[in-house]
């Protein structure tokens, strides 16, 4: 079957190979791919600089949706033909205190479909039955295939930062990861509710408007700080989500964080900070990292599709064929599509 490989740790390193349709074992199920969404971190991959180690080669695709083709011989409440959605951890040590505890996201062993393990950008992938969600009746398999960068926000935004009602929020990157980070706090009741990028990303802070957004800044203008700053009550934002992974973002998110506020982290960064961290400790701050998803929030997340709540739509801005791949990654990297899908098997 054809499958978007990345073979090295070098640049433009991924190519459409013909590889054997994987065969799943007792606890596995075989998942038909109908819909593969393109993630930063395949990016990153792609231009040979992820901050991650990888186990090369290795099919990328970690945001999929799609119908069970086969079952192992030990998978209890799944059919052929189920339509379902994959959580990311793929792989984990069982005897972990982290899994034991539900918080297998943390598990030091974990390894995840597209780095990992083999993931979805092909028309079959193998999944553990333990990683299956059902898709509400309703919701299509190309919105679908968006939960779970939709659960990353969710574990960042009301998770691991728990934005109230009322609480000003701040979001540095309007990426796919900021834009729904700031859908979920807009969801929360957040007000203000700012979302920041550079010029170069002025269609997708429109985007962010609509999805609830009350303030669009330009991080690159003169009085950034102070049209942040003139946003709240002028104490700063009770929560600021850095969703982009650079040293310039988290700085500026210490200078706008209220004393006692918090700053979540989700985005990757391997720069170093070279800045002091004295704000954080003046202002009685918490910086507070934020990593996956486990299986409460990505149900939340399918209930939050299911009444569409999340504005999914308003990401994708392409769907290519699997043998269009390279046009889905270099919508993204032109910044011409905020969020592109590719169709292994062709569904809609």
């Amino acid at each position: 079957m054809p499958a978007v490989v990345n073979y090295a740790r070098a640049r433009h390193a991924v190519e459409l190979r013909e590889v054997p349709v994987p065969t799943p074992g007792e606890d596995d199920v075989l998942l038909s791919v109908a819909a593969v969404g393109v993630c930063g971190s395949d990016l990153h991959q792609y231009r040979g600089d992820p901050s991650w180690n990888v186990e090369y080669p290795v099919v990328l695709g970690h945001e999929f949706a799609g119908t069970i083709a086969a079952l192992g011989r030990r998978v209890r409440g799944f059919a052929e033909g189920d339509r379902v959605v994959s959580e990311t951890a793929a792989r984990v040590d069982d005897t972990s205190p982290f899994v034991r505890a539900g918080r297998y996201n943390l598990d030091p062993a974990r390894r995840g479909f597209g780095y990992g393990v083999d993931g979805a950008m092909a028309p079959y992938v193998v999944v553990p039955a333990r990683l299956l969600h059902r898709i509400p009746a309703g919701l299509d398999l190309i919105a679908a295939a968006l939960t779970e960068p939709a659960c990353v926000a969710y574990q960042a935004v009301a998770v691991n930062a728990t934005v109230r009602p009322g609480d000003a929020v701040l979001v540095l990157g309007p990426g796919p990861i900021g834009l729904l980070c700031a859908r979920i706090a807009a969801l929360a009741g957040a007000r203000p509710l700012s979302v920041a990028g550079t010029p170069a990303d002025a269609a997708r802070l429109e985007v962010a408007r609509r999805l609830g957004a009350t303030d669009a800044v330009d991080v690159t203008s003169a009085d950034v700080r102070d049209a942040l700053w003139s946003a709240t009550d002028g104490h700063g934002y009770d929560v600021v989500v850095d969703a982009t992974g650079a040293s310039a973002a988290l700085e500026l998110a210490l200078e706008q964080v209220r004393p006692a506020g918090t700053i979540v982290k989700v985005g990757w960064g391997p720069q170093p900070l070279g800045f002091s961290l004295d704000l954080l400790v003046a202002k009685a701050a918490t910086l507070q990292g934020s990593f996956s998803h486990t299986w409460t929030t990505w149900e939340r997340v399918l209930r939050l599709q299911a009444t569409g709540q999340l504005a999914l739509d308003e990401l994708v801005g392409g769907i290519w064929p699997l043998e269009r791949w390279h046009d889905g990654f270099a919508a993204m990297l032109s910044g011409d599509a905020v969020k592109s899908v590719l169709t292994p098997t062709g569904a809609r």
